[in-house]
């Protein structure tokens, strides 16, 4: 019998496939006798989401029905939760469902054939280039300046004709730090108002900066401007895959073309209107991963450590050619974290036992990246 893989031997997948990353999920913690395991490496709320939002899972029993596409319910909660219109709002799973179907209205090919650009920092959010080339795209990734920061001025400098999409991840993930106001809204003025501008907001609660960027405030006043979010990292709900967009009427009408029908479910769309109404207890667990990420930065930095501004859910560790061996090491204490091989190794917030043991790791590492 001729075996399946013989018989599609012949079949190819479009060029742009073979030279493409494959997303890296992070992996489970390896088991050690005598140490309870904890996964550092997928930047996942380590707490569940409120009971509330549990208790209403349990009760939902619609699944016979196909969900509503436009998520009517959701939009006009978030309308009043962030009081914009609910028309602005376009729901997709997860921030990056929400990221795909703005590339594809916004990013691919020109009708003579060549490729639009979209701008990224780099290293950032590691399925923007996956994304971009599957939309039919070209990626412009611009290094990242000092402290792991997007370098805006190289940015605004790598804008060329083609120039679609630009891409801002704001906490920066794997790196940590946030874009401030000033810096961004001078940006978002120094390239062609045709330009679309994402603000990827993925991290925005646990952002403390008080001088960080607010998406929003750049929405209101920028029409080119598109805000993601997501109710993956702060309300727990990464399992569930819930996010949207917000953008002006100009840029929504086509986003609402490119959206994938009924891809937030009636159970993502339930879970993330109750903890919407009960975001008093989200801000709670919140504050809690906050206290504990700032209680490892600082541990961190006793130790010597040189650790950029961390103002999501994780720190970053600049490793370079020791992240694979960090990250080995780590498994033998029963805690998994991500590296990026030859860059840095990113650690998730997680439980307090988690941190400590990560710290204690740490103060016995002898490569670490030392503070000037």
């Amino acid at each position: 019998m001729t075996s399946p893989d013989t018989l599609a031997g012949g079949i190819q997948p479009r060029p742009v496939v073979a030279k493409l990353p494959r997303y890296a999920a992070g992996k489970p913690p390896v088991a050690v006798d005598g140490l309870t395991s904890y996964k550092l490496s997928s930047n996942e709320n380590p707490l569940p989401p409120i009971p509330a939002v549990i208790e209403a899972i349990a009760r939902q029993a619609d699944f016979n029905r196909y969900p509503d596409p436009l998520s009517s319910r959701l939009r006009t909660e978030l309308a009043a939760f962030l009081d914009v219109p609910a028309e602005d709002i376009v729901t997709g799973a997860g921030s990056l469902g929400a990221l795909n179907q703005l590339l594809a209205a916004f990013a691919g090919r020109n009708e003579d054939g060549k490729p639009d650009e979209v701008i990224y920092a780099w290293r950032s959010f590691e399925a923007y280039p996956i994304s971009v080339g599957l939309s039919g795209a070209e990626g412009v990734p611009v290094p990242l300046a000092a402290g792991g920061r997007h370098d805006l001025k190289a940015m605004a400098a790598a804008v060329t004709a083609r120039t679609k999409v630009i891409l801002l991840c704001t906490p920066n993930n794997p790196t940590g730090p946030a874009l401030a106001a000033a810096e961004t809204e001078a940006f978002i003025r120094s390239v062609p108002s045709d330009v679309v501008v994402v603000v990827d907001e993925a991290y925005q609660e646990f952002v403390r900066a008080a001088d960080a960027v607010d998406g929003i405030a750049l929405y209101r006043k920028y029409p080119n401007v598109i805000v993601l979010r997501t109710f993956s990292k702060a309300h727990g709900l990464a399992g569930l895959r819930v996010g949207y967009s917000i953008s002006n009427p100009v840029l929504t009408q086509h986003l609402r073309v490119a959206a994938t029908p009924f891809a937030v479910s009636q159970i993502a769309e339930t879970a993330a209107i109750v903890s919407l109404q009960n975001y008093p207890q989200v801000v709670e667990r919140v504050q809690r991963l906050v206290d504990e990420r700032e209680r490892v930065t600082a541990g961190l930095r006793s130790l010597g450590w040189s650790v950029p501004d961390a103002q999501g859910n994780f720190v970053w560790l600049d490793l370079g050619a020791d992240s694979a061996g960090f990250a080995e090491l780590a498994s033998t204490q029963a805690l998994s974290v991500r590296a990026f091989a030859g860059e840095g190794v990113r650690v998730s917030v997680g439980e307090e036992e988690a941190n400590t043991r990560f710290l204690a790791l740490c103060a016995n590492y002898t490569k670490a990246p030392r503070a000037s």
